[in-house]
């Protein structure tokens, strides 16, 4: 029968967000409830707040989680009660042209539990990237549960289910950075740190961090930055140029989302190198390049979606890594809170106070 939990929900444009009773009904077939036991605040939840995603209000807010599979519902076979699993929110379906190319990174038809969680009068809920983990329990497509190590804490591994995959894709899937490459990643939030991360694992040689605040360059640092600039007070063009012998960087990774940053990303990469933007843009957005610097710089210009990750593929892979201490992905969590404390984090992630707090239950 269905059961009632506590929530965080975002009831309208700009509103406070605020704790809920919410109704999580049994799993019908293809679904899952799972026993949420950390997850991340990540930006993309303030986005669906401010109404940057979509106007479908009330969201249940929460999506980068680790917890504990409750129950499956009908034919559901990839996980079973019990099991240790990193939410995702690209459930491949395995049908669609891209999976049946043997690309199931950009799968076109990645799906969502059918049923709907509610309040107890009824409202439909908006679950924020089809999984709405800020609560005690979740109903998600039981292709979004990714079983992974269960020893490793869930405050860490729930990182996986978004910035730190992003971050890390970024660079190793997207970029596909390769040893000895030079590196410049745009914006050092928790995304682009992990783009720091990701570049030092595939062996990039030289790691160059731009942010305008000094505070995200020195964690940047010790995450594996090679080199810092602080573009408030330097052109990051320039800067990247001349740490690079005057050619640009091979990859830029863009984690801010802004045409003015991306257009710093674009002109501070070598002839042939790799644009990638991982900073989501809001749909207002517009960039103009001259054409003919699209043409005669060539080279690729690239989108990430979630790193291009495979989840069953890279999560247990990164976790493993963390484990054997080769990436320290517990460096990203900068406090733990409880459901009550969201809209304080959300204040603290504005103001560039931490890389990620994670709601623990």
């Amino acid at each position: 029968m269905a059961q009632q939990v506590r929530g965080v929900i975002a009831p309208g444009k700009n509103e406070p967000v605020r704790v809920e009773t919410i109704v999580v009904p049994d799993p019908g077939p293809g679904e899952a409830v799972v026993t949420v036991q950390a997850c991340g605040v990540c930006h993309t939840d303030l986005h669906y707040k401010q109404g940057g995603i979509n106007d479908d209000f009330p969201f249940l807010l929460g999506h980068e989680a680790a917890g504990v599979v409750e129950s499956v519902g009908e034919g559901v076979t990839e996980v079973a009660p019990g099991d240790f699993v990193v939410l995702n929110w690209r459930a491949v379906c395995g049908a669609c042209r891209a999976c049946l190319r043997g690309r199931p990174q950009y799968c076109f038809n990645t799906h969502n539990a059918r049923q709907k969680m509610t309040l107890t009068d009824g409202t439909e809920l908006s679950p924020a990237l089809g999984i709405g983990a800020f609560a005690e329990k979740t109903l998600v497509a039981a292709g979004q549960c990714t079983k992974v190590d269960p020893s490793v804490s869930p405050a860490v591994a729930g990182l996986l289910g978004c910035g730190v995959m992003a971050g890390i894709g970024a660079a190793i899937n997207t970029g596909q950075v390769g040893r000895g490459d030079s590196v410049a990643v745009i914006g050092c939030g928790g995304v682009g740190d992990a783009a720091v991360v990701g570049a030092r694992l595939a062996g990039a040689a030289r790691i160059i961090a731009v942010d305008i605040d000094d505070r995200k360059l020195e964690t940047a640092r010790s995450m594996g930055a090679t080199h810092t600039v602080n573009s408030r007070s330097t052109d990051p063009v320039e800067a990247i140029r001349e740490l690079t012998g005057g050619f640009g960087a091979d990859v830029v990774i863009e984690a801010v989302g802004r045409p003015e940053t991306y257009k710093q990303a674009f002109y501070a990469r070598d002839l042939a190198g790799t644009v990638v933007l991982v900073g989501v843009p809001t749909p207002e957005m517009k960039l103009e390049l001259p054409l003919i610097d699209v043409f005669g710089r060539g080279g690729s210009l690239k989108s990430s979606w979630y790193g291009d990750c495979l989840p069953s593929r890279d999560f247990p892979m990164l976790i493993d890594l963390h484990q054997q201490g080769r990436i320290d992905l517990a460096a990203f969590v900068t406090e733990t809170i409880g459901l009550g404390d969201v809209e304080k984090a959300f204040a603290r992630m504005h103001e560039g106070d931490v890389l990620r707090s994670v709601v623990v239950f």
